[in-house]
């Protein structure tokens, strides 16, 4: 009877870990992704501030635009 009343209250220790604790512990990646959907960056020809996830990267230097990147070719 003891035996029974551990194990079922182990199970119910183990999903109440698996489905509620995880949720509520925010993890170090979680903040990361955050951060850098939110940074700006400017560009590197015209100037205008943009997300850092829809700049473009060329050369090491972020810009708006395939036109920003050609006019700084020239």
């Amino acid at each position: 009877m003891i035996l029974k009343a551990l194990l079922i209250g182990a199970v119910i220790y183990i999903v109440y870990i698996m489905f509620f604790k995880q949720k509520s512990m925010p993890t170090n990646q979680n903040k990361k992704q955050e951060a850098e959907v939110n940074e700006m960056v400017e560009c590197a020809q015209c100037g205008v501030y943009i997300e850092i996830s829809e700049a473009i990267l060329s050369n090491g230097k972020y810009y708006c635009s395939k036109e920003c990147i050609a006019e700084a070719k020239r």
